[in-house]
């Protein structure tokens, strides 16, 4: 029997595995882009949550584009209501020079919130 065959009919090889023919598939190419926690928490989501989203975006070789664009929208929320909470509640330089301590506090309350509202509106949704 020959190892590899090609099926004119459906236009795939078919390579020999013990005594079946298996298809010779592989996914498409995909422009590889940095992830960063944003986007792992999302990949988390959909494999565990979302499964035939997942599938349909690995298959299409959609994955890693779609998961940098949730890091990269994620990312960008996130830094904007840190600054913009840290504006509307006057944690200023001075603060931070005048009590470290106190400035500290008050950021990782806001990191903490904009945490929670990222994942609620972009990673969960």
């Amino acid at each position: 029997m020959e190892k590899v065959i090609y099926d004119e009919k459906n236009g795939l090889w078919y390579e020999l595995q013990g005594d079946y023919y298996i298809p010779c598939l592989k996914l498409p190419e995909e422009e590889q882009q940095p992830i960063g926690l944003w986007g792992q928490r999302h990949l988390r989501h959909l494999k565990q949550s979302h499964k035939v989203l997942y599938y349909n975006l690995l298959t299409s070789g959609k994955l890693n584009s779609h998961i940098a664009e949730i890091d990269k929208q994620a990312n960008d929320m996130f830094f904007r209501l840190v600054k913009e909470l840290a504006e509307k509640e006057n944690i200023t330089e001075e603060l931070k020079s005048n009590d470290q301590m106190l400035w500290v506090q008050k950021m990782n309350n806001i990191r903490n919130r904009v945490t929670e509202i990222v994942n609620k509106e972009i990673i969960y949704a």
